[in-house]
């Protein structure tokens, strides 16, 4: 949102692309990057629990670096979020709408969707499960395409990016989740 020609979404525009909630119900859209990286973070019920809030709190973003601004202290649908990365002039902020959310028994995420503003366009979800052998696996799949010349400008580099953080998120929940 650093980019002066675009103005900040307001918490109620429009997803920025068509294919809202395509992460929980699947399949991934066409004519989008795909991003599907799993690890086993824990063994568990207290590791799932864990790290679950962690996921669901921000508080696994925040561990990375990244900044969070979010309407609500967890993911609920619908939930406003701004994620930013650097500082100062090199501050680069998006804003997101949380899409769905679960709190289930043995499985906890939720998706946002980039809105108006955004350097890409598409979807992100991130879910902790606890399989029946008691390992925790986290999970992050994504959608997502250029939507802004500097994402486009990129190009290549983005999807490459997209993999090392989402790895990234996984060692950090594992060590918040031990």
């Amino acid at each position: 949102m650093n980019d002066p020609l675009v103005e900040p979404a307001p918490a109620d525009a429009p997803f920025s692309y068509p294919e809202v909630g395509a992460t929980r119900l699947g399949p991934l859209p066409r004519g989008y990057h795909h991003l599907f990286h799993t690890a086993r973070i824990g063994r568990g019920r207290p590791a799932f629990e864990a790290a679950g809030t962690a996921v669901t709190t921000w508080a696994m973003h925040r561990r990375t670096g990244a900044g969070i601004r979010a309407r609500s202290p967890r993911a609920l649908p619908g939930t406003a979020v701004e994620v930013s990365v650097g500082a100062g002039p090199l501050r680069l902020a998006v804003p997101c709408r949380v899409v769905w959310a679960v709190y289930e028994e043995n499985r906890t995420g939720f998706a946002y969707g980039t809105l108006p503003g955004h350097a890409e366009r598409g979807e992100e979800s991130f879910v902790v499960d606890l399989h029946e052998d008691g390992t925790v696996w986290f999970t992050v799949m994504a959608f997502s395409r250029p939507a802004r010349w500097y994402a486009r400008l990129a190009g290549p580099l983005v999807p490459v990016l997209q993999r090392a953080y989402a790895a990234r998120l996984g060692r950090v929940l594992a060590r918040m989740a031990a």
